[in-house]
């Protein structure tokens, strides 16, 4: 782990500061600073085991939750996503998006975040590369997937792509990553 706080950024617009591991309401949270470019912000996802909370300090917050409407929030409004709710967030407005948020329980979305920051960056796109979106979407489907992901992608071209990176040494600098966080009930 790293020393807090410390900074990844994607290449996409989105930077976020971690700022460290702190006790929560139920569990471990882990608190961030979040700045975003306007139109920047992740696709469609859901944390299965954790809510993820954002409090906007500047700019404007556009979130959708599942299939709904677009919303946003401004300066001062906090939203926060439930544990398995769909949803994603962008920056709504024409200024940089300042943010402060948590992650309960913390469990592995910083190791995650950091891993997909990183494919995103050294790819230069606003997409993580497939070998290491195959990995950290398959490795940490416990606690979170990605919903604009095709199903048929996730369950017969992912393992392709996780056998062929494994005979190619794709998956060397995951070497640390953390066991994924096992629940009576897994999701899928």
């Amino acid at each position: 782990m790293h020393t807090y706080p410390y900074t990844i950024e994607n290449g996409s617009g989105e930077e976020l500061v971690f700022l460290g591991v702190v006790p929560g309401e139920a569990a471990q949270r882990l608190e961030v600073q979040i700045r975003a470019l306007p139109g920047a912000g992740p696709p469609m996802h859901v944390h299965h085991l954790q809510a993820e909370a954002m409090t906007v300090v500047s700019g404007k917050l556009g979130f959708q939750i599942d299939d709904g409407e677009p919303r946003y929030v401004g300066p001062g409004e906090t939203m926060v996503f439930a544990p398995g709710v769909g949803h994603r967030w962008w920056n709504a407005g024409t200024t940089e998006l300042q943010c402060t948020g948590w992650a309960e329980p913390a469990h592995n979305v910083e190791y995650f975040l950091t891993a997909l920051f990183g494919s995103m960056k050294r790819g230069g796109r606003k997409r993580p590369g497939f070998f290491d979106a195959a990995f950290l979407l398959t490795r940490y489907r416990s606690e979170v997937r990605m919903l604009d992901i095709p199903a048929i992608v996730q369950t017969a071209v992912f393992p392709v792509l996780l056998a062929v990176g494994r005979l190619v040494g794709k998956y060397d600098r995951f070497q640390d990553a953390p066991e994924p966080v096992h629940t009576p009930q897994m999701h899928r």
